[in-house]
Order: C-alpha cells, then sequence, then structure tokens
C-alpha cells in the first residue's frame, strides 16, 4: 500500500495542474439553457420543506425535478429554452399546484412561487398564467431576449444575426454595441465561439459573406452588454448568446425561397444618382424537426443554398470628358486600356475586363441537431453543422512563368486571383445531469 499511495497523490496533483492551467475562455460563454427558481410557501405563510417541484417541457414531454430546501426554496438549472412549460408542486397533506404556459428565455432564471394549502381530500389546483422574466430575482443584468416567435416575424434583409441585435437598445450600428469596435464582441451558438480568431471581421460569415447558421435554425437570441454573470465575458462590446432549435413530439418542417434584385433598391442617395448594378440574391432552404422516439429522441436539420452575385465595384471609368459623379470615377477608360495592353505585350498578363466585373459568393449552411432524454435527471445534446463557401475567380488570367535573371523558373510575378475555399466545421456536445451541462467545443477548419 505504501508504494501505490504516491501514485494517486501524483494523479491527484495532475488533475489539479490541469485545472489550473485551463484557459479561462472555456468557463465563460456557456449560455445555453434557462431555468427556474422561487419558494413554496403554505396558506399561512410559513415556507414548506420538501415539496416536490416538476417541470414538464410540453412540446417534447422533458421532465425536471427539484425539492424545496428547508428555507421552502428551490431552483432548476439546465432547462431548455422557450416552452411552453407545465410546472407542479406537490406535497402530501397539500392540494397539488399547476401553473402552465410558462415561457423560458435564454440564459434567464425566472422565478415561480407556489402558495401551497392544506387538503382534507386529494385536490389540484391550477394556475394558467405566463411568467414576467423582466421582474427575476436572480437577474444578472439587462438583456435583450429574441424568441423563435420573433426571429419568424421580423423582417430581414440580410439574413444575417445584425439584422436582429440591432433591436438592443445599445446597439451603435454595423454590429458594434455602446461604441465598441465589432471584433470587441462575443458571439457563440450552443455554446461554440464564433469569433474571428484574426480580428478580421466582426459577426460570424463577415470574410466569406455565408452566415455560418441560418436564422431559420435559431430558437432564442440573447444580447448582454453588462451583466454581472461570471458565465459570461470575454467580451468589451458585448455578448451575444444563440441556441438552435431542437426537435420535438410534434413532426414540422418548412420549405422556402428568397430572392433580391437591383430593383429592391433605389437609385438615388444625397440628390446623386446611383446606380446599384445588376445583381441578385437567391435563397432556398428548408428545415424539417420531429421526434424519433417519442418523448426520448429528437432531430432537427436545417440546409440551405444561398448564391450571391453582384458587381465586384459599381464604379466605372470616364469614358473623357464626362463630369465625375455618382458611379462615374476620373480615372480614364483609355488609361485603363494602355495599362491593360502594356501587360498583354510585356509580361504577357491578360488582367481581365475592369467593368463590368461581377463577383459570385455561393453558400450552404448546413446544420443537425439531436437530443435525447436519458431519464427524468440525465439528457444529452449533440449540434454538428458545416457551412461552405466556394467563390468563383471572376478575372485574371493564369499568371504565366517569367524567365527572370537570378529566380527560379518556377518564379511568379503579378497579381493572380484564385478560387478560395472555405469551410467551417462545428461539433458541439452538451450534457446536463442533474442541471450539471458539459461544455461545447467547436473544431473549425480553413483551407
Amino acid at each position: 500500500m505504501s508504494r501505490k499511495t504516491p501514485r494517486y497523490f501524483l494523479v491527484i496533483a495532475l488533475l489539479c495542474a490541469v485545472g489550473i492551467m485551463m484557459p479561462a475562455t472555456t468557463l465563460w460563454a456557456q449560455v445555453t439553457t434557462a431555468g427556474i427558481t422561487g419558494e413554496v410557501k403554505d396558506s399561512q405563510g410559513a415556507v414548506v420543506p420538501g415539496v416536490t417541484v416538476t417541470a414538464v417541457h410540453e412540446p417534447s414531454e422533458t421532465t425536471y425535478t427539484a425539492v424545496t430546501q428547508s428555507d421552502g426554496r428551490y431552483l432548476i438549472p439546465g432547462m431548455r429554452v422557450g416552452g411552453p412549460y407545465r410546472v407542479t408542486a406537490e406535497l402530501q397533506g397539500f392540494r397539488t399546484e399547476t401553473q402552465s404556459n410558462i415561457q423560458l428565455s435564454l440564459g434567464v432564471t425566472q422565478d415561480i412561487n407556489f402558495a401551497l394549502a392544506l387538503a382534507s381530500v386529494q385536490e389540484t389546483v391550477e394556475v394558467v398564467g405566463v411568467s414576467n422574466p423582466v421582474f427575476s430575482s436572480t437577474r444578472t443584468g439587462a438583456a435583450t431576449a429574441v424568441t423563435r416567435d420573433e426571429l419568424a416575424t421580423l423582417p430581414t434583409v440580410s439574413g444575417r444575426i445584425n439584422d436582429i441585435t440591432r433591436l438592443t437598445p445599445q446597439y451603435s450600428g454595423n454590429g458594434t454595441f455602446s461604441g465598441q469596435d465589432n471584433r470587441m464582441n462575443n458571439i457563440t451558438i450552443d455554446g461554440s465561439y464564433f469569433n474571428n480568431s484574426f480580428g478580421l471581421g466582426g459577426q460570424p460569415g463577415d470574410r466569406t459573406g455565408v452566415a455560418p447558421v441560418s436564422l431559420e435554425a435559431v430558437e432564442q437570441v440573447q444580447v448582454n452588454v453588462a451583466p454581472y454573470d461570471v458565465r459570461q465575458g470575454n467580451f468589451v462590446g458585448a455578448g451575444v448568446n444563440m441556441v438552435t432549435r431542437s426537435g420535438t413530439n410534434q413532426l414540422v418542417g418548412s420549405f422556402y425561397s428568397r430572392y433580391r434584385n437591383q430593383s429592391f433598391v433605389g437609385t438615388e442617395a444625397a440628390g446623386q444618382p446611383y446606380n446599384p448594378g445588376t445583381f441578385t440574391t437567391k435563397n432556398n432552404g428548408g428545415y424539417l424537426g420531429g421526434p424519433i422516439i417519442k418523448n426520448k429522441l429528437f432531430a432537427f436539420g436545417n440546409f440551405e443554398k444561398q448564391l450571391e452575385v453582384k458587381p465586384l465595384s459599381s464604379f466605372i471609368a470616364n469614358a473623357g470628358g464626362q463630369a465625375v459623379a455618382g458611379n462615374t470615377t476620373r480615372v480614364l477608360a483609355s488609361d485603363l486600356d494602355t495599362l491593360a495592353a502594356l501587360l498583354k505585350s510585356k509580361f504577357n498578363y491578360d488582367p481581365g475586363p475592369y467593368t463590368p466585373v461581377d463577383k459570385k459568393t455561393p453558400g450552404k449552411p448546413f446544420i443537425v441537431k439531436l437530443d435525447y432524454n436519458l431519464n427524468k435527471t440525465t439528457r444529452t445534446r449533440s449540434t454538428s453543422g458545416t457551412t461552405s463557401s466556394r467563390p468563383a475567380p471572376t478575372c485574371c488570367s493564369p499568371v504565366p512563368r517569367l524567365p527572370v535573371t537570378g529566380v527560379a523558373p518556377t518564379a511568379r510575378t503579378g497579381l493572380a486571383s484564385r478560387a478560395r475555399t472555405t469551410r467551417s466545421s462545428r461539433t458541439s456536445s452538451q450534457a446536463s445531469a442533474s442541471g450539471v451541462r458539459s461544455s461545447a467545443a467547436r473544431c473549425r477548419t480553413t483551407s
């Protein structure tokens, strides 16, 4: 025994060291659920311990339970956002009381209080109402919450998260909050980071022009500017938390198509004529959700096929003698033609046309989510998504190899355009057991 004892101490010390060195960011921004709390009293106003409080998510029959403590209070964390919920408080010798039509907001623990009356026979009292998340004893600062119903009815042109977060009073425009740079925000989806590690874009998809997750697949959005919650941090501007939709016992699905072109925009700005060019935006997609095993296993999936074709630049060269106004620049078309002829004759390089040049941005965001209720205290959730964007080259011919003295024959010169492929894959797994949820992990690959 004396020889084995040091090994146990070594293992414990190693685990402690790993916990200390773990980056703090892995503990932050894991706000993907909601919760309820409250106090149970009798008809005389005295607290009642030992009361069993059961909350049932009616669309999926997912059940959460808790028991009031000696002070009559209870807490149920790690609950699915949305609803409606049916919450019941029961104890032998008291009438059972039920509150229904309860809606839960992301990151908010709502107050649900009960007043139980003595009963000589078994009775049940049902109260139908909606809990108000604004007046909650556990609120951790001002926050803006956008529910699924609001997401389905709010207008959006770009289909990006900025069209939703602008509902926040502290929104300053272009994805900024309280005057901070949009790169100072912390954006998460199902607990996974969707920030730009290189600091080149403020919101997901800024560099590729394709959002990683469709708004049709988002259940709720929460925006925090100055929370005093230890679970949230790693931002100076705002923390934007999103959770994706989950399947329920009801089979739901939809197919949709969106189209937009230059006829939907204006042709005048500040009294000056403006030519938006010829462009088209197409977005076709659909989603499907429902039960695989009723009350146990649920699935939800969403897929979109996007294509945007727009001018690389709406400015045009001056033919000579034209006024510099609107889209007409002072750059002469004859100068550009002379430069192109020089590149072709001297370097055998064709720079391509300078007007008009179209830029094509296709995108295919895809997400699948599984929810499994193992039992009343243990649930597991898995989310997997992929976003692909493969812009096609729009100008410039391949760069030739030039026999330059002192340079290897394979050397290249000039400005070449190449097709870029950006793929991001995300896998997050979250499990809750008695209110404890594991952190989500995400893997992003860029080539």
